[in-house]
C-alpha cells in the first residue's frame, strides 16, 4: 500500500471511529431509553464438530435458509426460503434439481431403536413442499412431498410417489412407486395417474428455473435494485389510453421482463 493509499486508509478509520463514538454518546444521552443494534449472527451454510456443508455452484440457496454440518446438495437443487437443513449427528445427501420449498426441515438420526443409521437422502428432481418436516428418511428420484407432510425415521417414498399435504408418515412406512399416501396417519388411497406421474417431473423444472431468478436477484448490488426501483415507478403510473393518443410508445425495459419459461402463458404485453 503506497502513501495515498495509507492515507485514504487512515482517514476511512478516523471517520468510522468518530461514528461509532457518535452512537456511544448518543446511547449515553438516551440513558435507560436506547435501543442497541446488533448484527445479525446468522449463516446460511455453517460448519458444526468437523462437517461443511458441500454445494454445487448452480444450486440456488436462499439468503434466510440454513445448511448446518455433513449436507450435500446436488447441481441445480434449490433450498428456499426459511428452511432448515441440518446434517450434525448424521448425513444429508439431496440429489440434482430438487426444491425444499419454504420453511421445510431436513433433519437426520444417528440411529432407530433397532440401532438402524439413519441419514436422510432425498434423490434427483425431487419437490418438497412447503413447511414438509423429513427426518431420517429417503425419499427417491422424482417423488413429490406434499406441503406440512411430516415423514418420520426410517421412511421410504419410492420412485414417483407422492405423500399428500398434511400427512403423517409413521416410523419404517415404505411407499411404493405410483401410490398416492395422505391422512394422519398416513395410508394408501390410490394409484397416480399417468399426468399426475409427468407433473412431478415438471415440478421440479419449473422450480428449478424459479431458482434462477431468485439467485439473479438475490446477487443484484443495490444501486441496480434501487435502477429498477426507479423504473417500476415510473412505468406503474403511465396511462396507456392517454399514451396512444398523444402517439407515445413506452416500451418495458428488458429488466422488468420475467423469462418465458417462468411464466409460459404470460408473454410481455406489446407496446401499443
Amino acid at each position: 500500500m503506497g502513501s495515498l493509499g495509507k492515507a485514504v486508509y487512515t482517514l476511512g478509520f478516523w471517520i468510522r471511529e468518530t461514528g461509532q463514538a457518535m452512537d456511544r454518546l448518543g446511547c449515553r444521552l438516551q440513558g435507560n431509553y436506547y435501543f442497541q443494534e446488533q448484527l445479525s449472527r446468522h449463516r446460511t451454510l455453517m460448519n458444526i464438530f468437523d462437517k461443511a456443508p458441500s454445494v454445487d455452484k448452480d444450486a440456488f440457496i436462499a439468503p434466510s435458509a440454513s445448511i448446518t454440518g455433513d449436507v450435500q446438495v446436488g447441481r441445480g437443487s434449490s433450498i428456499w426460503y426459511g428452511c432448515v437443513v441440518r446434517g450434525d449427528v448424521n448425513s444429508v445427501i439431496i440429489g440434482s434439481g430438487t426444491n425444499l420449498q419454504d420453511n421445510s426441515l431436513v433433519h437426520v438420526a444417528k440411529s432407530n431403536l433397532s440401532g438402524k443409521v439413519l441419514p436422510t437422502i432425498i434423490g434427483d428432481h425431487v419437490t418438497v413442499g412447503h413447511s414438509a418436516v423429513i427426518h431420517g428418511c429417503t425419499v427417491e428420484d422424482e417423488a413429490f412431498v406434499g406441503m406440512g407432510a411430516t415423514l418420520l425415521d426410517g421412511v421410504v417414498v419410492e420412485k414417483h410417489a407422492m405423500v399428500a399435504a398434511g400427512a403423517l408418515v409413521r416410523q419404517n412406512t415404505r411407499i411404493p412407486c405410483g401410490e398416492v399416501w395422505g391422512g394422519n396417519p398416513a395410508k394408501f388411497l390410490r394409484k397416480l395417474t399417468d399426468e399426475e406421474i409427468a407433473f412431478i417431473s415438471q415440478s421440479a423444472t419449473n422450480y428449478t428455473n424459479l431458482a434462477k431468478v431468485h439467485a439473479a436477484e438475490n446477487v443484484k448490488p443495490f444501486d441496480e435494485i434501487e435502477f429498477e426501483k426507479m423504473l417500476r415507478k415510473k412505468f406503474a403510473r403511465r396511462d396507456e389510453e392517454y399514451d396512444s393518443m398523444i402517439g407515445v410508445v413506452r416500451e418495458t425495459p428488458p429488466e422488468l421482463i420475467l423469462p418465458d419459461n417462468i411464466l409460459p402463458n404470460k408473454a410481455p404485453k406489446a407496446a401499443q
